[in-house]
C-alpha cells in the first residue's frame, strides 16, 4: 500500500459508516473479561481508531493483528468502561472483498481496549489484509504476511531493522521511506517510547512529565502512536518487536532504575509499562505480562534461509559494572556471573542456534555487542558498560559458542547507540588475528540524537578497533538487508534531515556477508 493511500484511508475513516451491528453480532465471541457489561451498540467522541493498525510476529499458519480504541488516544483513550466487541476479518486483496477469516473479540478496559487477534488457518508465506470495525466504524486496512513453510526452500527476504525514536527530537521522516520500501518484515530493537518529560526548544513536546502510572504510559505509547507515517510503517508488513530501557527506565537492569527509586515504587513503575507495552504492540497472548514479569524472547523462522532469535536485555540482566557509564573496565565487567540475557534466555538462545537448521542464523538484540574501545589512545581503554563491554564473560561464552558449534552465518543485528556501525565479531577482540565467527550491523536511531561532538572522537578511536570496518553518527534512518542463500546485504539508508518532513533519504553504506565467511565486506 502506498503511504499516500494510507494517509487518505486514515484523513476518510471518520466518513465510512457500515450498518448497526446485528442480533447476531457476539455469535463466537471470545469473553476475556466476564464482568464487564458490553457496550453492544458504541457511540465515540472521536475516531476510534486514532492509533492506526498493526501486525506482528508472522508464523506459516498465524500472524497477530492489533488496533486500540482510542477516540481521546492522549487522554486514556476516551473509551467507557465497558467491554466493547470489535469485529475483525483478514481478506486475500486489498479490497477486503475475498475475506478468508473472521471474527470478533472484545476490548476491555482492562488491557486499554487494545485488540490483539491470533488469526490462524493461514497460507503459508503470502500476503494478506486485514481492517477491524467497531459500532459504524472503520480501521484503516492494514498488510500483512506469513512467514514461509517450516523449511521449505526460499530464495529471499527484505527487512528493515529500526531503533530509537525520541519523538521529541525529531520526526519520523524515515519511516516515511521504510512504508515504501519492498519489505517483508520490520524488527524494532527498542526504544519505541521516550519516558522523559518535555524538553524546552525541541522541534515537539511529549505530553506531560516524566511518565510513571499505567495511564502515563498509555498516553506516551498513544502519543507515539498517532505519528501518520509510524502508523504507515506499521500498516505496511508485520513487526518483530523486542525493547530496550526507554520502554520503561534509562538504563534500568531487572529491577534495577537508573536513579534513587524504591524496590517497590520501580516494580510497580515496571508493571505499568510492561503493562502499557503489550498494549500496544502486535504480540501473542503468550507475552501478556504477569504483573512486573513479561515473556518477550522468541524464535521466528522464515523457511530455510532464516531464523530469528529476538532478545531481552533489560529484564533479566544484573547491575551495570563500574558504576555505569563510559570508563576503563573493572573487575565487575569481567565477572561470570554478569548478565544480560539471564541464564535460562542465555541457554535458550544457545540451544535455538546449535539445532537451526536455517542459512542465516540472526540474533535481533538491543546493545552493541562488539568490543570498542572509545579511546583514541592505546591505553587507558575506554569501554561503555551498559552496552556488552560491561559484561564480557558472558559474551566470551557466546563467542566461543560461535566458533566451536559453528551455526550457519550467525549475524547479530543491534540498535541503541544512535548510530551506524559494521563490526567483525571475534573470537579475541584483542588480537585483529584471532577468528571471525559472526558479523554485527548496528542500526542508528529513527530520531533520536547522536551528539555532533562525539563524532570526532569515535572517529579517531577506530585505529584502535580494527574489527570495526564502518561507523557514522552524523546520520538517522535505518537498515534496510536483502537475503537470499549466498549473499546478506545491508543497506545503511539514511535521510537528510529529522526535522523536515519532506526529507529525501539515500544509502550511505552497504555491506554483504557472503555465506560460509564471517565478516563485513563493503558492497
Amino acid at each position: 500500500m502506498e503511504l499516500r493511500d494510507y494517509n487518505r484511508l486514515l484523513a476518510n475513516q471518520c466518513k465510512r459508516r457500515s450498518f448497526l451491528l446485528g442480533a447476531g453480532f457476539l455469535t463466537g465471541l471470545t469473553v476475556t473479561s466476564q464482568w464487564q457489561p458490553v457496550l453492544a451498540n458504541p457511540r465515540f467522541s472521536g475516531y476510534p481508531f486514532s492509533l492506526g493498525v498493526a501486525s506482528g510476529d508472522p508464523l506459516p499458519d498465524a500472524v497477530v493483528i492489533w488496533t486500540r480504541l482510542a477516540p481521546n488516544p492522549l487522554n486514556g483513550g476516551g473509551m467507557p468502561l465497558r467491554n466493547v466487541p470489535v469485529r475483525w476479518k483478514v481478506a486475500l486483496d486489498e479490497k477486503m472483498r475475498r475475506v478468508v477469516r473472521r471474527g470478533t473479540r472484545l476490548a476491555t478496559p482492562e488491557l486499554g481496549h487494545s485488540v490483539h487477534v491470533d488469526v490462524r488457518g493461514l497460507e503459508a508465506d503470502r500476503w494478506y489484509w486485514y481492517q477491524f470495525q467497531v459500532g459504524r466504524e472503520f480501521s484503516p486496512i492494514g498488510r500483512t504476511r506469513t512467514a514461509p513453510a517450516f523449511y521449505s526452500s526460499i530464495q529471499q527476504l527484505n527487512f528493515a531493522f529500526v531503533s530509537c525514536q525520541d519523538w521529541q527530537n525529531g520526526f519520523y521522516t524515515a519511516f516515511r521511506h521504510l512504508a515504501e520500501e519492498n519489505l517483508d518484515l520490520v524488527v524494532h530493537l527498542g526504544d519505541y517510547i521516550y519516558e522523559y518529560g518535555p524538553e524546552a526548544g525541541a522541534p515537539r513536546q511529549h505530553n506531560g512529565p516524566e511518565i510513571v502510572t499505567l495511564e502515563d504510559y498509555r498516553n506516551r505509547h498513544a502519543l507515539y502512536k498517532t505519528d501518520p507515517y509510524l502508523q504507515a510503517a506499521h500498516a505496511a508488513c508485520p513487526w518483530l518487536v523486542t525493547w530496550d530501557d526507554h520502554e520503561v527506565d534509562n538504563n534500568y537492569a531487572n529491577l534495577i532504575p537508573e536513579d534513587n527509586q524504591t524496590l517497590e515504587a520501580f516494580t510497580q513503575r515496571r508493571v505499568n509499562a510492561y503493562q502499557a507495552y503489550y498494549e500496544h504492540m502486535p504480540l501473542r497472548r503468550s507475552s501478556l505480562p504477569n504483573g512486573a514479569d513479561m515473556l518477550l524472547y522468541r524464535r521466528f523462522t522464515f523457511g530455510n534461509l532464516a531464523e530469528f532469535n529476538v532478545l531481552d536485555t533489560r529484564q533479566y540482566r544484573t547491575d551495570q559494572p563500574c558504576d555505569d557509564g563510559l570508563k576503563p573496565r573493572c573487575a565487575e565487567a569481567l565477572d561470570s556471573n554478569a548478565t544480560m540475557n539471564g541464564s535460562e534466555q542465555e541457554q535458550w538462545l544457545l540451544t535455538g542456534l546449535d539445532q537451526s537448521r536455517s542459512r542465516w542464523n540472526i540474533i535481533a538484540q538491543q546493545t552493541m555487542f562488539a568490543q570498542y574501545n572509545f579511546n583514541s589512545n592505546p591505553e587507558p581503554a575506554v569501554f561503555n558498560v551498559d552496552q556488552w563491554d560491561g559484561y564480557v564473560a558472558e559474551r566470551d561464552r557466546i563467542l566461543n559458542f560461535l566458533n566451536q558449534r559453528q551455526p550457519s552465518n550467525p549475524v547479530i543485528i543491534t540498535g541503541d547507540i544512535h548510530s551506524s556501525w559494521v563490526h567483525d565479531l571475534k573470537l579475541d577482540f584483542d588480537n585483529p588475528n584471532s577468528p571471525t565467527v559472526g558479523t554485527e550491523f548496528v542500526g542508528t536511531s529513527i530520531s533520536s540524537d547522536f551528539p555532533a561532538q562525539f563524532i570526532a572522537p569515535v572517529q579517531a578511536s577506530l585505529t584502535n578497533n580494527p574489527h570495526t570496518k564502518f561507523f557514522d553518527g552524523a546520520f538517522r534512518g535505518y537498515v534496510r538487508c536483502k537475503l537470499t542463500p549466498g549473499l546478506w546485504q545491508s543497506d545503511y539508508r539514511a535521510v537528510s534531515s529529522i526535522i523536515d518532513l519532506n526529507a529525501s533519504v539515500k544509502t550511505l553504506a552497504s555491506f554483504v556477508v557472503e555465506d560460509g565467511q564471517p565478516g563485513a565486506l563493503v558492497n
